[in-house]
């Protein structure tokens, strides 16, 4: 079974499956946790949801 992939911000931009509780591997930009997510969304067939971070 295939888990979404999630990038999301914490300190710095981790990339996370659905459920997991840790990081799949952590990234100082973005733009590399996103290039990261992409491959594994590939390569398991699942989707991959982007999260931004609000500055205030």
């Amino acid at each position: 079974m295939s888990r979404n992939q999630h990038v999301t911000p914490k300190n710095e931009w981790q990339v996370k499956g659905t459920g997991n509780e840790r990081a799949t591997s952590l990234h100082d930009t973005q733009k590399e946790a996103i290039g990261a997510v992409r491959n594994i969304a590939r390569n398991q067939n699942s989707e991959l949801f982007i999260l931004c971070q609000l500055m205030s």
